[in-house]
């Protein structure tokens, strides 16, 4: 389960890359290291356009499951998810490397993936929902109405599989991936719930908790 990511793209960037149209994110950092419950960026279909914006990590959960927030999505024939996987709630979500824990001792090692060393920009296929309540940091609670975002897995391909066995995130590549991902009927946006190739994904870094190498984008 990816539960620890990274968005170093500029605004500028992601707008060019997902061909947004209007932007509504105010002044983005580079994110090094995005937890669940924090905010990053999201792309979606809004009043016919796409636009970038906030949104927090993580949907309420199913009931009597507890109430940690559900980053990932694997079970979409699910009736939890049914609704939200409607063209109007799917997103992009904007990466440039994300971790799984390799499971060593004492200490879980996190260990970092990219499309390649410079961390080129890509897309998790997402989806989001309005939602109210108190969500959050611990340091930091929020009280109100919220936007929250979760993501596809699938089954992990050869390089995630090692560390990982269970799943691994949904990542989409292209202008059309994002195209038909945001706007096709279910079953067509569906087919790209798949592994993403082994040559198209690579380790770029391990040890840490946040992928702080520098790129350009």
């Amino acid at each position: 389960m990816c539960n620890l990511y990274s968005s170093y793209a500029t605004q500028a960037t992601m707008r060019q890359a997902f061909n947004v149209t209007r932007d509504s994110a105010g002044n983005l950092p580079p994110l090094p290291a995005i937890f669940p419950d924090q905010m990053a960026p999201v792309i979606r279909t809004h009043e016919g356009e796409r636009e970038l914006i906030q949104m927090r990590w993580g949907f309420p959960p199913p009931p009597k499951v507890g109430n940690h927030p559900v980053t990932n999505v694997r079970n979409v024939g699910s009736p939890f998810w049914r609704a939200w996987l409607k063209p109007q709630y799917r997103a992009l979500i904007p990466l440039t490397s994300f971790s799984e824990y390799k499971d060593t001792r004492p200490r879980k090692t996190p260990v970092w993936f990219a499309l390649n060393e410079e961390r080129p920009l890509a897309a998790f296929a997402g989806i989001w929902r309005p939602w109210t309540g108190v969500r959050g940091t611990k340091a930091d609670p929020v009280e109100g109405e919220h936007l929250l975002y979760s993501f596809l897995t699938s089954e992990p391909n050869g390089v995630v599989g090692p560390i990982h066995p269970k799943a691994m995130p949904v990542i989409l590549t292209t202008p059309e991936e994002y195209d038909v991902w945001l706007n096709a009927p279910p079953e067509e946006a569906l087919k790209l719930q798949r592994p993403l190739p082994d040559e198209m994904l690579q380790i770029v870094a391990e040890g840490e908790r946040s992928d702080q190498t520098k790129v350009s984008a």
